[in-house]
C-alpha cells in the first residue's frame, strides 16, 4: 500500500507537470490585439512613441511596460532543495514553481532563468545583464559560498532588488518567530546564547539577522558537520563561518549546548539529543528547522522540556517557518515603490509586520480555514499561517514604509492605507480561495457517502481525500467492480482496507435501511417491495439514508444523471425538522476573482421569497471563503424600466430582504452587466447602494442562473466549485455529471465541514 501510494504519487506530480500543457507556466498578453488599430498601437509605428517615453525618462519604463511587475527567478542548479548540484535544466521545474508562488500570492509576475554557469563571477557578471528586462531579482538554489559573491557583487552593481531568498527568506521567518518566542519566554536578544548548526547559506543569514535584532555576537555558538567553528580549524570554514569563530578548541554541539536560550538548526536529522536539549536553560526555544526530518522532533524536545518552544520546517507541526510567509511580500513592496534594493531596514520591517500579525487577534478568515489550532499568540503560534489573507497588506505595506523612509524608493507611495487596502482587496484568487475550506475540512473529521462510488472520478477523489484530507470516504457500490476500478486506474485504495464500502447487493444493514425508507415513505404511497427494491437499485436514496441514520455526516452524489432526480430523494428523506432545498449556488473562480450563481437547479421560477432566500443564503457560504459578499439581483430590467415578471419578483424580493435588515449589501434589479461594471450602474441609477461589482448574482430563473454558469466555464475559463445546495444543513450536496475528480475533491472539502463551523 505504502510503495503503492509512493507510486501514485510519483505518476501524480508527473502528470501535474506535463499536462494539460508542460510547465506551471506561460505567457498572456494583457492588452487587446483585434483589429489594425490594436496591432499599429501594440507594434509599429505605436510602440516607438513608448521607446522615445523611455528613452527620455527611464522610468517610466515601469508605466509603459511589464518592468515594475516582473521578477526573474535565477539559478545555476548548485544547491536545488535537498537534491543538491543536479545542474540548471533539472532545477527548472523548482524555479516555475518558485514563480508559481509568486503569482499566487502576490500577483507578480515572474520568469525563471536557468543558467549553466558555476563560476559565481561569470554568472553574477549574466545576472547583471538582466537588469533592463526586470523590476527585481530573485537569486535561487545557488551552493554557499557562491551565493553570498552573486548576491554581494550583483547588490553593488545593479539599481534594483537583489534577494537570495535560501539566505534572507529564511532568516527573515526565523526572526520573526525567534521575536515572538523571546516575547513569549520573556528573554532579550541582547542576553539569550544561541547554538547554531549549519553553516550553509540559511544557517549564516539567520545568524547575521539575529545579529541585526540584538544578539550579541560573543553569545553565538556555530557548529557544521566537523563541530564548532573555532579560530584555528583546520577543516573548511569559509569566511563567512569563520566571523562566528568561538575559542581555539575543538567541540561538538554537546559541549557547548549547556545554558543555550535557542538552538537554530539548519542542517540534518539527530543533530540535536533530548539530553542535549535537558542541558539547555529553562523554556529553551528549539527552532529544529532541517527537512523534511528536523534535528529533533518536537515530542522528544517536551518529553525533557515541556516549556519549550518550539518551531520547525515541517506543515505537521505548529509554527512552521516556511519562506512563503516572506518572499512574495517583500518582492510586493519592494516592486510598487520601484526599490533600488532591499535593505536591513526592509527586512526587519518585514520580520515586525510577520510576528505583529501573530500577535494580533486571528483574522475571521484564518480563524474559519484553520478550525481546531492554536491560533492564539503563543508558544504554539509564533508566526501567522501562510494563507492568512492579512500578510500581503501588512508585510508589503510594512516594506514600502520602510524603503520610503530609508529613501530607496523611487515611486513613493502617498497612501499607504489606500495601498494597504488594495492589497488585501486581491488576495482571494483562482484555486486559493478554497485553501480556507480545505482547511477548515481538517479540522473535523466526517464521514461523507459517495452515492456513485463506482465512478473513476469518485474513485481518485476517494483516494485525494484520503491524502489531503482528515474526512473518511463511504462508497456505494459492488466491491468486486470498485476493486478493479481502482487497480486499472493505478489508485492504490483498496474497499473495505482504505475506505467503508455499502453494497446494494449484499450489505448487513440492507434490512435496517428498507425499513427506515419505508418508515418515511409508506403514506407517500412506497410499499415494503417497493422499498426493498429502491434500497437495492438507488444509490441516491441509499446515500440519503445512510445520512438519515447517522452512518454518514454528508452526501454527494449527481455524476450521473438529472439534478432534480437525485433532489428528489433528497427532499423525500432529508427535507426534515426545517431543512429544504433552497437553492443551488455554484463558485465560478475567474482570474479576477470569485462570482458566485443562483439559484442554478432547484427553483425553476422562484418565488420572491425564494429569491430572498437564496440571496441570504448565498452570502453566507461566500464567507466561507474569505468574501464579504455583495448581491445583485438580476432581470433584463434596470431598476424598474420594464415590468416583466423576473423584474416584479426581483423588486419584491428586495422589499423581503430590506424587511430582514441584512448584513450583507445588495441591490437590484438589475442586468448583470450592470451588476458586475459599477460604471455603468452608476450611469444607470446613480443612488444605487451596491459599491463596487458583485460577487453574487442571484436571477430569477434557473435557465438564466445556469447559462450564466455554463457560460463562465466554458468561455471564460472559470473554475466551478459546487453546485452547493443550500438549505440542507450540509447533509448534502448533488453535483453535475461534468464534475472533475478535482471538482468532487471540491465538493467533500465542503460537506466535509459542520455546519456550525460557518453558521
Amino acid at each position: 500500500m505504502d510503495e503503492a501510494r509512493q507510486d501514485n504519487a510519483r505518476q501524480a506530480a508527473l502528470d501535474y507537470h506535463e499536462f494539460p500543457k508542460p510547465g506551471k507556466l506561460e505567457i498572456r498578453a494583457t492588452k487587446p490585439l483585434a483589429n489594425g488599430r490594436d496591432l499599429a498601437r501594440a507594434y509599429s509605428p505605436g510602440v516607438a512613441e513608448a521607446c522615445l517615453e523611455i528613452k527620455a525618462d527611464p522610468a517610466t519604463a515601469s508605466r509603459y511596460t511589464s518592468r515594475g511587475n516582473l521578477v526573474a527567478v535565477v539559478t545555476n542548479g548548485t544547491a536545488v532543495l535537498g537534491l543538491g548540484n543536479i545542474g540548471a535544466l533539472a532545477s527548472k521545474p523548482v524555479m516555475e514553481g518558485k514563480a508559481v508562488l509568486f503569482k499566487k500570492f502576490a500577483n507578480i509576475d515572474c520568469f525563471d532563468i536557468e543558467v549553466n554557469e558555476a563560476d559565481p563571477y561569470k554568472l553574477a557578471d549574466i545576472v547583471c545583464a538582466l537588469e533592463p528586462t526586470f523590476g527585481a531579482i530573485n537569486l535561487e538554489d545557488i551552493k554557499a559560498p557562491d551565493c553570498f559573491i552573486v548576491e554581494q557583487l550583483c547588490r553593488e552593481r545593479m539599481n534594483i532588488p537583489v534577494f537570495h531568498d535560501d539566505q534572507h527568506g529564511t532568516a527573515i521567518v526565523v526572526g520573526a518567530a525567534a521575536t515572538n518566542a523571546l516575547h513569549v519566554s520573556g528573554k532579550r536578544f541582547e542576553d539569550i546564547k544561541v547554538v547554531s548548526t549549519g553553516g550553509g547559506a540559511a544557517g549564516i543569514a539567520c545568524l547575521n539577522m539575529l545579529l541585526k535584532l540584538g544578539v550579541r555576537r560573543e553569545n553565538v555558538w556555530l557548529c557544521d558537520i566537523d563541530g564548532l567553528v573555532y579560530h584555528g580549524r583546520l577543516s573548511e570554514t569559509s569566511t563567512q563561518k569563520a566571523a562566528f569563530a568561538q575559542g581555539t578548541t575543538p567541540a561538538t554541539v554537546g559541549d557547548v549546548i549547556a545554558g543555550a536560550d535557542l538552538f537554530l538548526g539548519l542542517s540534518g536529522p539527530g543533530v540535536l539529543t533530548p539530553e542535549m536539549v535537558a542541558k539547555m536553560a529553562p523554556a529553551p526555544i528549539v527552532f529544529a528547522l532541517a527537512n523534511p526530518t528536523p534535528e529533533i522532533l518536537p515530542d522528544a524536545v517536551r518529553a525533557v522540556a515541556p516549556d519549550a518552544i518550539i518551531a520547525t520546517g515541517r506543515s505537521d507541526f505548529p509554527n512552521q517557518v516556511n519562506n512563503v510567509l516572506c518572499f512574495p511580500f517583500i518582492f510586493r513592496g519592494a516592486l510598487d515603490v520601484g526599490a533600488t534594493t532591499i535593505n536591513a531596514e526592509m527586512e526587519l520591517a518585514c520580520i515586525e509586520g510577520i510576528a505583529a500579525l501573530a500577535r494580533a487577534t486571528t483574522s475571521a478568515e484564518a480563524a474559519a480555514a484553520y478550525k481546531g489550532e492554536q491560533l492564539s499568540f503563543g508558544p504554539d503560534y509564533l508566526i501567522p499561517k501562510p494563507f492568512d489573507p492579512r500578510l500581503i497588506g501588512v508585510v508589503a505595506s510594512a516594506v514600502a514604509k520602510a524603503a520610503m523612509e530609508t529613501g530607496v524608493a523611487t515611486r513613493p507611495i502617498h497612501d499607504l492605507e489606500a495601498y494597504r487596502e488594495k492589497l488585501n482587496g486581491s488576495v482571494f484568487k483562482s484555486a486559493l480561495i478554497m485553501r480556507p475550506v480545505f482547511e477548515a475540512a481538517r479540522q473535523a473529521t466526517r464521514r461523507i457517502v459517495f452515492a456513485e462510488g463506482e465512478d473513476e472520478r469518485v474513485l481518485r477523489a476517494a483516494n485525494a481525500m484520503l491524502e489531503e484530507m482528515t474526512d473518511k470516504p463511504i462508497l456505494i457500490g459492488r466491491p468486486e467492480v470498485i476493486a478493479t476500478r481502482c487497480e486499472r486506474a493505478g489508485l492504490p485504495i483498496r474497499p473495505d482496507i482504505d475506505f467503508e464500502i455499502v453494497n446494494p447487493e449484499n450489505d448487513h444493514r440492507y434490512r435496517d435501511y428498507w425499513t427506515s425508507y419505508h418508515e418515511l415513505m409508506e403514506r407517500r404511497g412506497v410499499t415494503p417491495d417497493i422499498a426493498r427494491a429502491v434500497m437495492r437499485t438507488n444509490t441516491t436514496a441509499i446515500a440519503a439514508i445512510a445520512v438519515h441514520r447517522g452512518d454518514a455526516e454528508s452526501m454527494i452524489c449527481g455524476t450521473f444523471g438529472q439534478y432534480q432526480w437525485h433532489l428528489n430523494y433528497v427532499r423525500q428523506i432529508l427535507a426534515r425538522g426545517g431543512l429544504y432545498p433552497q437553492g443551488a449556488l455554484s463558485l465560478m473562480i475567474q482570474e479576477d476573482g470569485p462570482l458566485f450563481v443562483a439559484d442554478t437547479h432547484v427553483n425553476a421560477v422562484p418565488t420572491p421569497q425564494q429569491i430572498a432566500q437564496s440571496a441570504i443564503s448565498a452570502a453566507r457560504h461566500a464567507r466561507r471563503f474569505g468574501v464579504t459578499p455583495a448581491v445583485a439581483l438580476c432581470s433584463h430590467s434596470n431598476f424598474g424600466n420594464g415590468d416583466s415578471d423576473s423584474g416584479r419578483r426581483m423588486r419584491e424580493a428586495m422589499q423581503i430582504l430590506e424587511q430582514h435588515e441584512v448584513d450583507f449589501s445588495f441591490e437590484g434589479e438589475m442586468s448583470a452587466d450592470a451588476a458586475l461594471d459599477s460604471d455603468l450602474r452608476a450611469r444607470i441609477f446613480p443612488s444605487a447602494r451596491l459599491v463596487g461589482a458583485a460577487n453574487i448574482l442571484v436571477f430569477a430563473y434557473t435557465d438564466a442562473a445556469n447559462t450564466a454558469r455554463n457560460m463562465l466555464k466554458m468561455k471564460a475559463g472559470g473554475l466551478e466549485v459546487g453546485p452547493i445546495l443550500m438549505g440542507m444543513g450540509n447533509l448534502a450536496h448533488i453535483v453535475t455529471p461534468s464534475i472533475t475528480a478535482r471538482g468532487l475533491l471540491n465538493i467533500s472539502a465542503l460537506a466535509g465541514t459542520p455546519v456550525a463551523h460557518y453558521g
